[in-house]
């Protein structure tokens, strides 16, 4: 079931025949839209009003501030699902996006019945994980994109966030580097299963110098676990 602030989507493009015909598909699902044409206007809205969205629908050329600077603070900033629509297919830019933390990436022309299709994909993979865990000296917070260690802010990026979250949600279970992939970048995701190796690597290396009771491991030949050391340690979901 979606929460309200899920069911705001904004749509920041400035074609506004394309924004109204986005708009078009997804009031008729139910969500509430608000366009901006202006990159400017859009942040500055966003970044007072960021608690009352619940994805972004984001091109790249845009006037006064272009999608990736407006993608770079909703991840740095929030919780905050973005999928980039734009012209630009090149791989480049689409390594581009997801580096940055965007969720998912639609390239002109498309069918707004695609752009459906995404958005609920991508409120599915990001609406329904616990917020908040929390372990022996260890606070994962997604609300706040935050992790505290004995009390003590991790400098963790947006995905790392995303990924420790992701594997300390099921603790002892193991996920492969595909279903990771899956889970975390999408199905369209240009990279591969490297991808996964250098994030949890330099997840695992923040989180063992900072953390003597939790620990990312590996399982030869299958993937990645999330394991506490304390057997009697409970996390809350």
């Amino acid at each position: 079931m979606q929460t309200l602030q899920q069911k705001n989507v904004l749509i920041i493009e400035d074609d506004r025949n394309i924004a109204e015909l986005v708009r078009l598909y997804l009031d008729d699902q139910g969500w509430l839209t608000r366009i901006f044409v202006d990159g400017g206007d859009a942040l500055n809205y966003l970044k007072d009003n960021h608690v009352h969205v619940g994805l972004v629908i984001l091109d790249l050329m845009l006037p006064s501030v272009d999608g990736w600077e407006i993608c770079r603070w909703v991840k740095e900033n929030t919780h905050i699902p973005v999928i980039i629509v734009t012209a630009h297919g090149e791989i480049q830019d689409k390594l581009k996006g997801f580096e940055l933390g965007t969720d998912d990436y639609i390239v002109k022309p498309f069918d707004p019945l695609e752009v459906v299709a995404r958005v609920k994909a991508v409120l599915r993979r990001t609406g329904d994980k616990p917020q908040c865990l929390e372990f022996p000296n260890l606070s994962i917070n997604l609300d706040s994109y935050t992790v505290l260690v004995a009390g003590e802010k991790m400098e963790l990026t947006p995905r790392e966030i995303e990924l420790l979250h992701f594997l300390a949600s099921y603790p002892g279970r193991v996920f492969t580097r595909e279903l990771l992939l899956q889970q975390l970048w999408g199905f369209d995701f240009p990279g591969n299963t490297r991808t996964v190796d250098v994030h949890v690597n330099r997840l695992r290396e923040k989180l063992e110098a900072a953390s003597d009771s939790c620990r990312i491991t590996t399982v030869w030949g299958v993937g990645y676990k999330f394991e506490v050391g304390d057997e009697n340690a409970e996390h809350i979901r």
